[in-house]
């Protein structure tokens, strides 16, 4: 039988008045172990806690702290990559950050391919020339494609983004990578040019840089970014990265920002939000009331760009008005020296 000194102190350490410390000797053993255990479980929740904050409370909101994935990286990938978190200390307690899920979604009830302004298409102009993308590269294409009854349709391709990405498994040195937020990016000064990622895409939106892509005095003075990959690196590929940097900043992608009929819609799958500059719309709601679909998806790589099928018919476009104007590279007019590659020779840009 425990005495009445010993039973004080049961009592006490069980209703938190006291600490293992102040246990008298004489405590129980069945105490002790919980004490013991006690104490081990707020230790555990406030490292998990700790953990969380740091491995998913990743976004691209804000100008939050930043956290460097170091030299190893994830999955092994060597690169240095800084993943902006949002500031856990100033979200409410009841509602922890979210991770983001970048996802575009291209309307083709509204794309006509820039017939109706009389232009090239203005996503591909404005990816050119934020990018400086290099003449014949076109990271987000449009192609013009036959209706199975009659008439042709207009379809965008930029990189799919797919979240079971071919292109990274292939790679043997890490080079392109799946960030925690979807969009896949490549580190040019890691990437050793042995092309097989360009093989292992199925939509062939990866390119390849065979000599000194032009490019003006000041982005090649810069510090390489692996976000806007400049300054562009000869012997590496290249491709649509999303605009990550534009990410940062609150705003679209330059494609959707470019586009004159609202017809590229950017959001969050996390939020289940997107907008093309117009309107702010429920994303499943979009992809559901339109029976959207994604390019090859029998081939299980999960794309997160969808389409919504059409023909231009919300912007007036008639099937059978065929043709688009020609893709134009005008910002590598302005430079001396600068070269067109060909696709199908040596010092291509593929």
């Amino acid at each position: 039988m425990s005495s009445p000194r010993t039973d004080q102190a049961a009592i006490a350490v069980e209703s938190g008045t006291n600490s293992c410390a102040d246990a008298p000797r004489r405590t129980p053993r069945r105490t002790v172990l919980k004490c013991l255990a006690a104490s081990a479980a707020i230790a555990l929740a406030a490292n998990a806690r700790s953990v969380f904050a740091k491995t998913t409370a990743s976004t691209i909101v804000g100008s939050g702290p930043r956290q460097s994935w170091g030299s190893a990286g994830p999955e092994g990938a060597g690169y240095e990559y800084e993943c902006r978190l949002h500031d856990a200390a100033q979200a409410p307690p009841d509602q922890p950050p979210r991770l983001r899920r970048w996802a575009m979604a291209i309307d083709l009830r509204r794309c006509d391919g820039c017939q109706s302004v009389n232009k090239a298409p203005q996503c591909t102009a404005a990816c050119i020339e934020a990018h400086y993308v290099p003449k014949p590269m076109e990271w987000i294409q449009v192609y013009e494609a036959e209706l199975s009854g009659g008439g042709t349709q207009f379809l965008p391709t930029p990189c799919q983004q797919c979240q079971n990405p071919p292109c990274t498994n292939v790679c043997p040195v890490g080079a392109t990578f799946s960030t925690p937020e979807g969009p896949v990016l490549i580190d040019q000064e890691r990437c050793i040019g042995c092309r097989f990622c360009m093989e292992a895409c199925p939509y062939d939106r990866r390119f390849f840089n065979w000599g000194n892509p032009p490019q003006p005095a000041q982005t090649q003075a810069s510090k390489y970014d692996i976000e806007r990959q400049t300054p562009a690196i000869r012997g590496t590929v290249m491709k649509c990265d999303f605009c990550m940097d534009l990410l940062s900043a609150g705003r679209r992608p330059h494609c959707a920002e470019g586009c004159p009929n609202g017809a590229i819609y950017f959001g969050d799958l996390e939020e289940d939000v997107a907008t093309n500059g117009n309107e702010v719309v429920s994303l499943s709601t979009l992809l559901n009331q339109g029976t959207s679909y994604r390019l090859k998806e029998d081939l299980g790589t999960q794309p997160r760009v969808f389409y919504i099928p059409g023909h231009g018919e919300l912007v007036g476009r008639n099937p059978l008005t065929s043709g688009r104007k020609a893709t134009e590279w005008p910002w590598q007019d302005l430079l001396s020296g600068s070269a067109d590659w060909s696709r199908d020779e040596p010092g291509g840009s593929w």
